[in-house]
């Protein structure tokens, strides 16, 4: 009989919960309609503009009238950097601030998607050569980076010092960088099939990443460089979709010599937040009411613009803190200010909703169409089950880097669904985002994952080789082999999280 009124409690919690979501839904969609009638189609900027400079003025005014203690940014090179990396328009303009040239390449999916792809070829100074390019051509090794969910490729490079930039990193080390966005965000928002402006066009969630987004990009820049194979690094989402579509695509695995999951994200433990928890233990019906079927959260844009960059950064802070507990200590101020800028891109509400059922399921499984009635039989895994990616099918060697104090990560259950020969090295005192910007990411990251593209990423074996390129003046192909074979009796039982090869356990 006590468990009754203990029911009923959760039970009314979780109606006030989803009442308090809906209610933020509506002011999300009050906002979305503003954001219109400010910045729509057709809309006149220069009319919008004194209304935006306006709200700019008044939320600084009202920043400093409630925080008297903070101070605007000190005037100093920091600071000015900082700023103009938050201010920079795309990938291009941050780079030609450090001095960078990218390409800019788009990839057409197989299902109709034009997906924006970025490249860093060049050392600095190193322009006006070709890489990769056929006989007579240098040729590097090429290193593929994928960004996580609601962001793009702007958040590898949006950093104040260019030592803690893995991208321009790669680059001087002698890498070929590319680096991927997903459909729907800033640089693929664009189909040969369906307009934006519909919701065929954000029907989509991890599974079409897996099956073509990140497929279809490897082989274009396989295509382009002609390189047999390259290595890849995700971050978060983006290392959700690499054990995805390894796991289903079986001829991919030979063209990634090695896979670096940075923050992995395969089955989340759940969220901090009980509010976001009852939405996610909503029906997907529910969340497609309340969130719309096309983009999710597409006002953030609009904030971005209209306040000021400090109030910006501390609803950033205090959401991540809400939602997952992170306390992002470890990024400073002028990140913040230079990388939350840059934090969000589009992406589809069915792919936020695909995660929701994976968390809910602790499975890293299929998108699930199916919807029960309260009584149906098919709701008992006698009958029915959400097919599961296969993820102890992945050939290709697994490096994972990840944040003690992430509450994201649950270890022990990812090694648990993956190959036995996948390495898992934790960072002390690191959370998520702390893998893209912390203060010392370059000395308690960066080592590792040079490491292990060194040890496990196929090589060029010839004379005269500096730091992964040659040139290569006769066209003959390059024998190609693994720096480090993993013998089965080498391979670490019980899955232990400090499991490791000895190359890899003082960095």
């Amino acid at each position: 009989m006590a468990r009754v009124p203990f029911i009923g409690r959760l039970l009314w919690f979780e109606y006030i919960a989803l009442f308090g979501s809906l209610i933020l839904v509506l002011l999300e969609g009050i906002v979305h309609v503003i954001t219109v009638c400010l910045l729509g189609v057709g809309a006149d900027y220069a009319v919008a503009e004194p209304i935006i400079n306006f709200c700019y003025n008044q939320s600084k005014i009202i920043f400093y009238l409630f925080i008297p203690s903070e101070r605007p940014y000190k005037p100093d090179s920091q600071a000015a950097l900082a700023t103009s990396i938050a201010k920079a328009s795309d990938f291009a303009d941050i780079c030609a601030l450090f001095g960078y040239e990218p390409e800019e390449h788009i990839v057409q999916t197989g299902d109709g998607y034009l997906l924006g792809l970025h490249r860093l070829p060049y050392r600095k100074g190193e322009t006006g050569i070709r890489v990769n390019h056929g006989p007579g051509s240098i040729r590097k090794k090429v290193v593929y980076l994928h960004h996580g969910l609601l962001m793009c490729s702007e958040v590898w490079i949006a950093l104040t010092h260019e030592q803690r930039c893995l991208p321009f990193q790669l680059v001087e080390r002698g890498y070929d960088v590319w680096l991927g966005n997903n459909r729907g965000n800033k640089y693929s928002k664009k189909s040969t099939k369906y307009s934006p402006a519909s919701n065929e066009f954000w029907t989509f969630s991890i599974d079409q990443f897996a099956f073509h987004d990140i497929p279809d990009s490897i082989q274009y820049i396989l295509d382009v460089t002609g390189q047999p194979s390259l290595s890849y690094i995700g971050f978060s989402q983006g290392t959700a979709q690499a054990f995805a579509t390894l796991s289903i695509h079986p001829l991919l695995n030979q063209k990634v010599d090695v896979f670096v999951a940075l923050a992995p994200a395969m089955a989340p433990s759940g969220l901090a937040n009980r509010i976001v928890t009852s939405l996610m233990k909503a029906s997907p019906d529910f969340l497609f009411l309340l969130f719309g079927r096309r983009s999710i959260l597409s006002s953030t844009t609009m904030w971005q613009t209209i306040l000021y960059p400090p109030i910006y950064v501390r609803i950033i802070d205090i959401s991540l803190s809400i939602l997952f507990n992170w306390k992002c200590q470890n990024i400073s101020s002028y990140q913040k200010l230079a990388g939350y800028l840059h934090l969000y891109s589009f992406t589809s509400t069915k792919s936020v909703v695909h995660w929701f059922q994976i968390i809910r399921n602790k499975n890293f499984q299929f998108f699930d169409d199916e919807v029960y009635a309260p009584f149906s039989l098919g709701v008992s895994e006698r009958f029915y089950k959400p097919v599961k990616y296969p993820t102890r099918n992945i050939k290709t060697p697994i490096v994972m880097l990840y944040g003690e104090n992430d509450s994201l990560v649950d270890i022990d259950v990812m090694l648990q669904s993956l190959p036995r020969e996948t390495i898992a090295k934790p960072i002390p005192k690191y959370e998520h985002l702390d893998f893209l910007w912390a203060k010392d990411v370059d000395k308690k990251v960066f080592g590792h994952v040079f490491e292990a593209l060194e040890s496990y990423s196929t090589g060029f074996q010839s004379r005269g080789q500096v730091n992964g390129l040659i040139v290569d003046t006769n066209g003959d192909s390059t024998s190609h082999r693994p720096a480090i074979e993993i013998k089965a009796s080498e391979r670490h039982s019980g899955h232990s999280p400090q499991s490791k090869p000895s190359s890899l356990s003082h960095v």
